[in-house]
This record gives structure tokens, sequence and C-alpha cells, in this order.
């Protein structure tokens, strides 16, 4: 399974790029809300240090955006568009399973319903130049340092560790308690 390739890349990179970019991103956002809020911030969805939407983002506008490694000014102006467009449909998304989405831009200039603006697509087309054009190649160097069969248990314990927050997150913010959860167990036991 960890061969298998999508796009030119191993199963295995996928999964890894997809943790560490998301970590990446749920470290850069906490520190960037943590300094304009002038408090400790956790940007993630749940408790851990995980912001889902950067690892996809950044796996997947790499796989999608790496033809245009040589070429920053397209690479810019794609990037910028493809990654304002991923946040306007996980926006969406969100809204219609979690009734709201985690972020607001109804403060910023050039804002569409607070779910994406001119600001944040700015600074994706520069994300998209970093990550293509420098960061991936130094991400999968890393990533290919370690053995890969400890790589791959570290992998799914991650994953592991991330599913179960990711559920206890998604349940809360659709208001099912631990109480409820227990009933649940209790019922199926039964």
């Amino acid at each position: 399974m960890w061969e298998r390739t999508i796009l030119g890349t191993d199963i295995y990179h996928l999964i890894a790029c997809f943790h560490i970019y998301s970590m990446l991103g749920w470290l850069v956002e906490s520190i960037y809300m943590s300094f304009c809020e002038k408090r400790l911030v956790n940007r993630g969805f749940g408790k851990g240090p995980f912001c889902p939407i950067y690892g996809f983002g950044a796996v997947i506008g790499n796989m999608v955006l790496s033809p245009l490694a040589s070429n920053y000014i397209a690479l810019y102006l794609v990037g910028a568009v493809l990654a304002t467009t991923f946040e306007f449909l996980v926006a969406m998304l969100m809204k219609k399973l979690l009734g709201s989405f985690w972020w607001d831009y109804n403060e910023k200039p050039f804002n569409y319903k607070g779910m994406i603006c001119l600001e944040s697509t700015v600074a994706w087309g520069f994300y998209a130049i970093i990550v293509v054009g420098f960061l991936n190649d130094a991400i999968i160097s890393f990533v290919d340092r370690f053995d890969r069969a400890i790589g791959v248990y570290v992998l799914v314990i991650i994953l592991a560790a991330y599913t179960f927050d990711f559920i206890v997150a998604f349940a809360k913010a659709k208001g099912v308690t631990t109480e409820d959860i227990k009933r649940m167990i209790v019922h199926k036991r039964a």
C-alpha cells in the first residue's frame, strides 16, 4: 500500500508530507493568531497540533502545481487562485457539515462572505512559491532520512492519534457529549 503512487508520488511520502504540512500550518497559524490576539491560540480543529486544511492544501497544491515550479509568476498566480478556491470550498463544506467555518475575514477588505479575502489570496500565492519551489524537496529529503519501516510505524501512530482527536472534536462540534458516547457503547453491548 505505501508504495502505490498518485501523480508520481508514493502514498508513504504523501501521508508523511500531509502530516508535516498539517503541523507546520498549525504552527504558523497558531503563532500568527497568538501574536494578533496577544494570547496563546490553538488554531487546530482538535486538541493536537494539526490543521488538516494546510496538509491537504499543500499536498494537493504541490501535486498540481509542480509543473510550474520553474515559472514563479505562473506558480504564484495559479497557486493563489487554486488555494483561494480550496479555502472557499472547505468553508462551504464546513458550513454545511458544522453550521459554520472557523475563520472570519469579514473585517478584511475585499472579502466574500467572510470565507475568502484578497489578503489571504495574496499570501496563498507566496505560500505556493515557498511550498512548491523550495519546501517540498526539503520535506521529502527529511522524510527519506528515516528508515521506512520506522517511518510507517510513526505515520500510523500519528494518523491514529489524529483520527481519534478529529472524531472527538467533530462529535463535540456536532453537540455529542461523552455521556452520549457512553450511552451508545452501553446500548451496543446490550
